[in-house]
């Protein structure tokens, strides 16, 4: 996988998903399986399909019993999360038991959770009542692992939107906001007695639609630019995920926290939107992914940490028509409910001369009549 990944810089993208997805497998990659829809596949054909592109790493935003079953015995390892509203159930240590003995231990390990995510976004949270629950929450839900035995196989984080840097440009001034910098220092301290990873939502779609006369196009997308030098540490940066990453990494060590590792829990680029979501087109979110895959198969870290392979999580699996808000937010997705790709970037080639007269494994049939399970 090593020498396939330093290679891959070499393989015109017109073959790059085909191949990677079909022969090679996305080891590097993991993607993030959202079911905010009511025309997505039953949990079954999903895991066929992530199966069939050799995709090893997913999340869900629940712990739906229907997909914890589905991806028993297929080696595909999963983050599951604990839905904002249960915190403050799960401050509790008994209730954080009951909360694992019944929605974690009977499905390991046959099923492969490497991680819970306690919440999503909740430093950023309109309610802010919730801020005041994720350590106790987070601490119960550990101990429970504990208790248990299953502390050494699944980490305990939680996700973060970027809106919780009050800094992020350059990357060395990355700092967290005032009103959070209390518990934040809290949480920190838990993922370092953990060693759990920090996870971090950083979209830089985001950054270009709000200012896209500032910022380069081909910054926010990893393609050919100057990019920039960070005037502090004198890092070079040629994209802005690996900035936005460092500012967190920055924003810790702020706090006295150095040797936390930084993991993308989401990123992606949707492939649709509303007239005013400047960049959010077909061409963007195929040049996005495609960029991405490649450093992601070329093991990189970051500037500030070269020699640590960044971990990221793609957002998201299918287009999820359910998701409320502006036409971007339903349009994220690498796949169609159907099986089909979101936009042409190559998976076609996955069918072979041979096998013309069959449907090609990435697109698989998915037909469902599966209702909608909220994240």
């Amino acid at each position: 996988m090593a020498t396939f990944c330093r290679n891959i810089a070499l393989i015109p993208f017109f073959l790059l998903l085909s191949l990677t997805f079909s022969d090679f497998g996305v080891t590097c990659l993991g993607v993030n399986y959202g079911q905010v829809a009511n025309n997505l596949p039953p949990p079954d054909k999903v895991v066929d399909l992530l199966s069939s592109l050799k995709i090893t790493k997913s999340r869900i935003y629940d712990t739906n019993p229907q997909v914890l079953t589905a991806f028993a015995n297929s080696n595909i390892e999963l983050i599951v999360t604990v839905e904002n509203q249960m915190l403050a159930v799960l401050v509790d240590p008994q209730q954080a038991l009951q909360w694992v003995s019944t929605h974690i231990k009977p499905y390991f390990p046959a099923t492969k959770i490497t991680g819970i995510a306690v919440g999503n976004e909740v430093f950023t949270d309109d309610d802010t009542s919730l801020i005041q629950n994720l350590v106790p929450a987070t601490v119960s839900i550990h101990g429970a692992l504990v208790q248990l035995g299953l502390d050494k196989y699944i980490q305990v984080s939680t996700p973060n939107s970027l809106a919780v840097l009050e800094e992020s440009y350059p990357p060395s001034a990355g700092s967290f906001k005032t009103e959070v910098a209390g518990i934040m220092s809290q949480y920190l301290q838990f993922l370092s007695s953990t060693k759990a990873p920090f996870w971090i939502n950083a979209y830089t779609y985001f950054a270009y639609k709000d200012a896209p006369n500032r910022i380069s196009l081909d910054y926010a997308l990893f393609n050919p630019n100057s990019g920039m030098v960070d005037p502090y540490t004198k890092l070079h940066y040629d994209n802005m995920l690996y900035a936005q990453v460092d500012a967190a990494i920055f924003a810790m060590a702020r706090l006295g926290y150095n040797g936390i590792e930084v993991r993308v829990s989401e990123t992606g680029w949707p492939s649709k939107g509303d007239p005013n979501e400047v960049g959010a087109t077909v061409v963007n979110a195929a040049t996005y992914n495609k960029n991405l895959l490649r450093r992601q198969m070329a093991n990189e870290g970051t500037p500030l940490r070269p020699n640590m392979r960044l971990e990221v999580y793609l957002f998201a699996l299918f287009n999820e028509d359910m998701k409320p808000g502006p036409t971007s937010e339903r349009n994220y997705g690498l796949f169609q409910p159907d099986g089909t790709m979101a936009y042409n970037v190559g998976l076609s080639a996955l069918s072979t001369p041979s096998s013309s007269s069959t449907p090609s494994s990435a697109s698989i049939s998915l037909a469902s009549s599966a209702t909608k399970v909220k994240p």
